[in-house]
């Protein structure tokens, strides 16, 4: 005995994925920054350079002096000439006294006392020396202290901002499975019990 046929169909059955990506954005805006530079304290001391020239040398070569000096040199002087004016009489005196031995006194005295025609030259530097200025010279100081002042600072930092999307994913049936089974039973029974249909 023959088993009817058996005709199927089978569909077999498909998941369809679909996935959508996650989507992430960051943004971050710069830190706000203030930066303040105080000037350097500066502190400056200063002692004046100091010239000091003395030429009272080289004026007293050119025979020029100053009031008080040559007030001085005058007294002096005076006193110096009256003194040997003195002495100089006192001297002709004592030679006028012994006029009567006959010894030219006359003639002596007034050959002495005359004016001296010729006067000799002599070669002279003005100022005398190098030396005859005297000059001091101090260059004096400069004192310069600097404090410098750390720059100020100031930083707020500003706090990222995120946006996210998640993602996900959609399952679904593409395809839904299927199973047909078909038994031609007619043509079983004529066969087997010689039915005719």
């Amino acid at each position: 005995m023959q088993l009817p046929p058996i005709q199927y169909h089978i569909q077999q059955g498909r998941i369809g994925i679909q996935t959508h990506d996650a989507e992430q954005q960051i943004t971050q805006r710069e830190a706000d920054l203030q930066i303040s530079q105080p000037e350097a304290d500066i502190e400056i001391n200063r002692t004046p350079p100091k010239l000091s020239i003395d030429q009272s040398q080289a004026w007293r070569d050119m025979g020029i002096s100053g009031p008080l000096e040559s007030t001085k040199e005058n007294a002096d002087e005076g006193k110096q000439t009256a003194l040997e004016g003195v002495a100089r009489r006192a001297r002709e005196g004592n030679e006028m006294a012994r006029i009567e031995h006959g010894d030219g006194a006359v003639e002596r005295i007034a050959k002495r006392n005359m004016p001296n025609e010729y006067r000799g030259f002599t070669m002279g530097w003005i100022p005398s020396s190098y030396f005859a200025v005297d000059i001091e010279y101090d260059p004096g100081d400069v004192d310069v202290n600097v404090q410098k002042n750390d720059p100020i600072i100031e930083a707020t930092p500003n706090k990222p901002v995120m946006n996210y999307q998640p993602g996900n994913v959609d399952v679904y049936m593409e395809q839904h499975p299927d199973f047909e089974m078909d038994v031609d039973m007619a043509t079983w029974r004529a066969q087997n019990f010689d039915i005719h249909v």
